[in-house]
């Protein structure tokens, strides 16, 4: 658990991929959404205003995408972890809460989203 309350947070970050449990997903890939929050203390960076002592949250996109946009996997649960992993990564990363949003599953009722929320901590 988090013994910080400060977070830096990316919503939205798209990126296409393809990954599912069909062949037609992974053939075809469809856009992802991924939120990623990370918890870090933010008061050395605050006080001392140095980007050194903080998660350089261009650097932190740069990575969820490329974590994204690796080899396909069947779940976007098995992405979530994927993408919990890079950012606990990131020096003084105490504790990460990923979602992965998956708006063109196929799914055969109407709905605006599908997602799965994961929150782990660094070891």
């Amino acid at each position: 658990m988090a013994s910080t309350r400060d977070r830096i947070t990316l919503t939205g970050i798209r990126v296409r991929a393809h990954h599912g449990v069909y062949d037609f997903e992974r053939e075809q890939g469809q856009e992802f959404v991924i939120d990623v929050s990370v918890a870090i203390d933010l008061a050395p960076a605050a006080s001392g205003d140095e980007l050194a002592n903080t998660v350089h949250y261009g650097e932190l996109a740069v990575a969820v995408a490329q974590a994204v946009e690796r080899d396909p996997v069947d779940l976007i649960e098995t992405v979530a972890e994927r993408v919990a992993a890079v950012a606990l990564g990131f020096a003084g990363v105490e504790e990460a809460e990923v979602t992965v949003h998956k708006p063109q599953a196929p799914i055969e009722v109407p709905f605006a989203d599908v997602a799965v929320t994961i929150v782990r901590g660094a070891a």
